[in-house]
């Protein structure tokens, strides 16, 4: 299989952190593409022209990090990412709580790297800031730990604070003190997290 990604996307982090859970590592190829250049590959397997995108063995197309992760839980080996009893909604939901999060930090980033510095709109940058805030706030009351194994919603947690770290310069470690704890424990329970570490450049 191969796996089109870009080392400094949060989503590809989630898919590679689950590549390496599930035991596939030798059995997924990475291919480093840049969506911003209308890369062809991309786009044939994917027409929205977004990463990641997973290539199977027969040739289909997989995108969406979260159905490129369930896929992967699927036909890996290891605990599973995505719980079959009621406890699935609370992953989900976490997870989705962390997609946004990082949905929220990369507007920031496009804000600032592609729109004109008189075009800015600090309104519209306060308001992703206080998206981030409110739900770190959240979770820092009750960081959320796992029993035997982390799951899908952990290591989708794990890569957004990663991207705030990445991004936005880890500000966010001075409030949020039991989140740093968390991620502290996260990585030494999932090796993956800093092999999936993008390139601080």
């Amino acid at each position: 299989m191969k796996l089109m990604s870009s080392p400094a996307s949060p989503f590809g982090r989630k898919v590679k952190m689950t590549i390496l859970m599930k035991n596939l590592k030798d059995k997924v190829e990475i291919l480093t593409v840049d969506a911003t250049k209308g890369d062809a590959t991309l786009n044939a397997a994917n027409p929205m022209g977004r990463i990641p995108v997973l290539v199977t063995d027969d040739g289909s197309a997989i995108h969406d990090s979260h159905v490129i992760c369930e896929y992967l839980d699927h036909i890996g080996t290891g605990p599973a990412l995505f719980p079959r009893n009621s406890d699935r909604w609370d992953t989900l939901t976490r997870a989705s709580l962390a997609d946004g999060i990082i949905e929220a930090a990369l507007l920031k980033v496009y804000e600032g790297r592609y729109r004109p510095e008189n075009m800015k709109v600090q309104s519209w940058v306060d308001r992703l800031d206080a998206k981030i805030d409110t739900s770190l706030a959240m979770l820092e009351k009750a960081p959320p730990m796992w029993k035997d194994a982390p799951d899908y919603g952990h290591l989708t947690l794990a890569a957004a604070l990663g991207y705030l770290d990445f991004r936005h310069g880890g500000t966010w470690r001075k409030t949020y003190p039991k989140l740093v704890a968390w991620l502290d424990t996260f990585a030494k329970a999932v090796p993956g997290y800093e092999a999936s570490k993008p390139p601080m450049a």
